[in-house]
């Protein structure tokens, strides 16, 4: 057996960390989680979730860091592949991972920690921050979209992204208390509504 460097323990702690901190995250929401069961779900100590995460909230801010990440690439390849306004609409309709099985409790996390954010105005100010850089990546991706496939959107983009976001968030959050709600329709034919037909 090789023996890992340590750059690679590192590595392989820092990776445990997130795995256990999603898991834990996604069953118990963002406030009831706690180090503690983070850090005996990881098989690590309090001292490595500091020192790589600098507490709860930073392992938090890392997961969602690498979950938008994960989105934004899928959703450029979606969108390189879409050939009218109506496939358009489809790739931007909230599916596989958005409304996946974690979500709805994932959801419930999302809104527990901007709800905690909202009193933490100088961590809020940085991920208000990091979430325009993303939503302005993904403007130019429909941007670039929309003018190849001659589309023309009710609104600015800009705005389109906040809303579509909002729509993903608020309708994975009812999904969590109503799974009867057909979140799926209601986000698509609002979004047919943002990109009328020619």
């Amino acid at each position: 057996m090789t023996r890992l460097t340590r750059a690679q323990q590192q590595q392989r702690t820092h990776e445990r960390l997130l795995e256990a901190g999603g898991a834990v995250f996604a069953r118990r929401g963002f406030l009831a989680a706690t180090v503690e069961e983070i850090v005996v779900e990881a098989g690590y100590t309090r001292g490595a979730l500091y020192k790589h995460f600098d507490g709860k909230e930073g392992l938090w801010l890392a997961i969602t860091e690498a979950r938008a990440e994960d989105h934004l690439l899928d959703l450029g390849t979606r969108l390189d592949l879409v050939s009218d306004r109506d496939e358009l609409v489809a790739a931007l309709v909230p599916g596989g991972p958005a409304f996946g099985e974690d979500v709805p409790r994932w959801s419930v996390a999302t809104y527990e920690f901007s709800a905690w954010l909202a009193g933490q105005p100088d961590l809020a100010a940085t991920v208000v921050a990091t979430q325009r850089q993303r939503e302005a990546r993904i403007v130019e991706l429909l941007d670039r979209t929309c003018a190849r496939l001659g589309v023309r959107p009710s609104m600015p983009l800009p705005r389109v992204v906040v809303l579509i976001g909002a729509l993903g968030g608020s309708l994975a959050l009812r999904r969590a208390i109503d799974p009867a709600a057909d979140v799926h329709a209601v986000a698509a034919d609002t979004l047919a509504a943002v990109f009328p037909s020619a």
